[in-house]
C-alpha cells in the first residue's frame, strides 16, 4: 500500500508510558501521524494506587500487587488505543540503572572510532566491559544498552562535545522481573528506561514548545533519590548534576554549578515536587538561585479534545516520567 493512500494518511502510532512507583502506577498514552509526523498528542491518562510493600527499591515484592495495579491502569482504555498496537515501555528507579558517558576515543582507541557507517560493532566488547566496571556485576548478569553520540562542534568551546559512548546497564533480574509481570497482566513491553532520563525526555518535548531552539535552559527531576540536573543548549546535555552528592554542600551549590556562571532561559521541572521540602526548598527558590522562569512539567497543553482527563493528573508534574517513556515508543 503507498503512502499516498488516505487511509494511512490519516493512521497513528500509539505507545504506551507506564511509570511504577512506591505512589502507585501511572499510564500515559500518546500518539502520533504515522505519515508527516505531526504534533504528538495525548490519548489517555490515568493512575492506581500499589500495595503499600509491592516494592521494595528496584525489588518486585509482591508480583501479584504489581499486576493488579497493570490491569487497573490499561482496564479503561478507549476504544481507539485499546484496538491499536501500543508500544508499551516502563520504569526502572534510577537507582538501580547505571550510566556511564565515555568519550569514544578513550574507550577504545582502535576500535571504531573511525567508522564512518556509524554502527561501530567493534565497541561491543568495550562497552561491555565499561559496564561490568560500573555496575560491579558480571556482564551475565547485566541487561545493557548503548549508543555512540557524535561530536557537537558550537561556536563557544565550552559548550563543544567530542564524541561519546552513552552506556546504561541494569541487574538482569530486574528487567526480567518487569517483563514477566508484565506478560501475565497481557502487555508486551518494547522498552525499559529509568526514570530520571524519562523524565528529561519529556520536558525536552515541553520545552520545544517553550524555548528559541538555541536558548540554554535548565531540566530538573525530583526524585526518590534526589534531584537531577541538566543544562542543555540546542537539545545537547552539556552539564548533568546529582543532589545530594558529595560535591555538593546544599542544593544552591549544586544548581550554581549545573549552570556554571551561564543564564538559563527557563528551567522545567518534574517529579514528587513535595519532595523539595525536605531540603527546604521551592519552586520560587529555584528560580531565584538561577534567574530563570520555573515551568513545571504539565501533559495538559498535549491532550486532545476527544474525551475528558483526569484534571489532577494533567497537572501533576510526577506524569513527565510516563510521558517521556511514551514518547519512546511514538518516536521509534
Amino acid at each position: 500500500m503507498g503512502f499516498g493512500n488516505p487511509v494511512l494518511l490519516g493512521a497513528r502510532r500509539y505507545a504506551a508510558g507506564v511509570d511504577l512507583g512506591a505512589r502507585g502506577a501511572t499510564l500515559v498514552v500518546l500518539s502520533q501521524r504515522i505519515v508527516g509526523a505531526g504534533p504528538v498528542r495525548l490519548e489517555w491518562l490515568a493512575s492506581a494506587p500499589l500495595a503499600r510493600g509491592a516494592l521494595a527499591g528496584a525489588e518486585i515484592v509482591d508480583r501479584a500487587a504489581f499486576v493488579g495495579a497493570l490491569h487497573s491502569v490499561f482496564g479503561e482504555l478507549p476504544r481507539a488505543c485499546a484496538a491499536a498496537s501500543l508500544r508499551c515501555a516502563m520504569a526502572l528507579p534510577t537507582s538501580a540503572t547505571h550510566i556511564a558517558t565515555v568519550p569514544l576515543a578513550r574507550l577504545a582507541p582502535a576500535a571504531g572510532v573511525g567508522d564512518d557507517s556509524g554502527i561501530h560493532d567493534g565497541l561491543a566488547p568495550f562497552v561491555l566491559a565499561e559496564a561490568e566496571r560500573v555496575a560491579g556485576l558480571e556482564r551475565v548478569e547485566l541487561a545493557v544498552d548503548w549508543h555512540v553520540v557524535p561530536a557537537v562542534p558550537t561556536h563557544d568551546a565550552r559548550q563543544a562535545r567530542n564524541a561519546h559512548v552513552t552506556i546504561a546497564a541494569t541487574a538482569r533480574q530486574h528487567l526480567e522481573a518487569r517483563i514477566e509481570c508484565a506478560a501475565m497482566a497481557g502487555i508486551t513491553l518494547c522498552a525499559v528506561d529509568d526514570e530520571a532520563h524519562a523524565a528529561l525526555r519529556a520536558m525536552r518535548h515541553a520545552a520545544a514548545y517553550e524555548l528559541s531552539p538555541l536558548e540554554p535552559w535548565v531540566a530538573l527531576w525530583v526524585g526518590p533519590e534526589g534531584v537531577h540536573g541538566w543544562y542543555l543548549v540546542d537539545d545537547s546535555v552539556i552539564r548533568h548534576m546529582r543532589f545530594p552528592a558529595l560535591e555538593h554542600a546544599d542544593l544552591v551549590e549544586a544548581l550554581r554549578d549545573l549552570v556554571d556562571g551561564e543564564q538559563a532561559g527557563c528551567v522545567q521541572v518534574s517529579g514528587e515536587l513535595g519532595m523539595l521540602r525536605g531540603v527546604n526548598f521551592t519552586l520560587a527558590d529555584i528560580g531565584d538561585v538561577l534567574g530563570a522562569p520555573v515551568l513545571p512539567f504539565e501533559c495538559g497543553p498535549f491532550g486532545g479534545l476527544e474525551r475528558p482527563l483526569a484534571a489532577s493528573l494533567l497537572h501533576d508534574p510526577a506524569c513527565a516520567v510516563a510521558f517521556g517513556l511514551a514518547l519512546h515508543g511514538v518516536s521509534e
